[in-house]
């Protein structure tokens, strides 16, 4: 009982450091690299850990569905793209027709016009959300998770269409859209840095709060046995439906600040590609966790970045096979695996880690 007493508030504190480390990073690393702040490789990083922290709360929307509902879709990333895109269609092409150019407008004006191109992506994912809810209604299983792949393939081809070059940019997508000087990540990459781990921080905060919610013991009730929570009184339907609003919000949300760090919007951002990166990311991480997507979005994109130095182009072969030993040897991913192993005896722990049977777990904790 000690032992589970000392983990857990060991435990507990290992989020408010993390957040701590992450606030301090910026200045540390540039001490110990002996360069301005807002310089050289201390601001290339900041840059690589921003994208880390949208990317990750791409992961936990996913998270979200798979994880506590248990809705399997290939076309999560219609989510993050309709977001990017609400928010880069809105700041090229909207902003002009009202103010006549961001450049002209005073820093609150700036700031409401940011505004209006965030609810603009929340309405987008708001519609997204409801369509691909009425999809779940009629179909289950691989069935829904092909029409969703199928939705996003049609986005993906609607923002490549020559049709709407003139608004979307075709195969080359919109680029060099204004944004506010304020926000703007290449002359105050530290703030937006700050922008994008407080971001982070607030979703993972909110989703966590939903999940622990009796909403959330619902949808996890749907996910483990439907027939039986709409029997005592719960609407798969509506729970369900709800979860994919709340979760193509979170996910348009990243991707309109994402918009925003990348000054536009191109069609790779609706591509299945996308939505796989999404799944590989919350898996390695650990399913159904929230913290495990976040973990999981650092190491694919900050080990992505190295494995492309060492081995160029076939880097993605190289983290495919560490990516299928993790899943035979950590099936529940990173943070769940954690979580399975600091309960109980080390033997205990042993046993869980590498799958043994119960009756070898005395001899596995004995002593070697």
């Amino acid at each position: 009982m000690k032992l589970a007493a000392m983990q857990d508030k060991t435990y507990r504190w290992l989020g408010p450091a993390a957040v701590l480390l992450l606030v301090l990073y910026p200045f540390v690393f540039a001490w110990i690299a002996g360069r301005p702040v807002d310089a050289g490789p201390p601001k290339f990083w900041q840059g690589q850990l921003a994208v880390v922290f949208l990317m990750a709360v791409f992961a936990m929307s996913y998270d979200l569905l798979l994880g506590f509902v248990g809705v399997l879709s290939f076309g999560h990333a219609a989510f993050f793209g309709g977001g990017a895109y609400a928010m880069a269609l809105f700041l090229a092409h909207g902003v002009p027709r009202i103010t006549g150019g961001m450049a002209s407008a005073s820093p609150g004006v700036q700031a409401l016009l940011l505004a209006c191109g965030f609810l603009l992506a929340i309405g987008v994912c708001v519609l997204l959300g409801l369509l691909f809810s009425v999809v779940s209604v009629r179909v289950k299983g691989v069935y829904f998770a092909m029409i969703t792949l199928a939705i996003a393939v049609a986005l993906y081809i609607l923002a490549k269409s020559t049709d709407f070059v003139q608004w979307t940019g075709a195969d080359e997508g919109l680029h060099g859209v204004a944004i506010p000087a304020w926000i703007n990540p290449t002359r105050f990459r530290l703030r937006f840095y700050y922008v994008a781990l407080g971001f982070m921080i607030l979703m993972y905060l909110t989703l966590r709060r939903i999940t622990r919610s009796p909403v959330g013991r619902v949808f996890v009730a749907i996910r483990e046995n439907e027939s039986r929570a709409r029997m005592i009184g719960y609407s798969p339907a509506l729970y369900r439906t709800l979860a994919f609003v709340i979760s193509a919000v979170t996910a348009g949300l990243a991707g309109a600040l994402y918009a925003i760090w990348d000054r536009g919007a191109t069609p790779s951002l609706l591509d299945v590609a996308t939505t796989i990166d999404a799944l590989i990311t919350t898996i390695l991480g650990g399913i159904g966790t929230l913290i495990g997507p976040v973990l999981g979005a650092g190491i694919m994109h900050i080990f992505g970045h190295f494995f492309y130095q060492w081995f160029g182009a076939r880097w993605p072969l190289v983290f495919g096979v560490i990516f299928i030993v993790l899943v035979l040897f950590l099936p529940q991913g990173i943070v769940g695996t954690l979580a399975r192993v600091r309960t109980g005896s080390p033997g205990e722990a042993r046993r869980r880690l590498f799958g043994l049977p119960a009756g070898k777990g005395r001899s596995a904790g004995g002593r070697p």
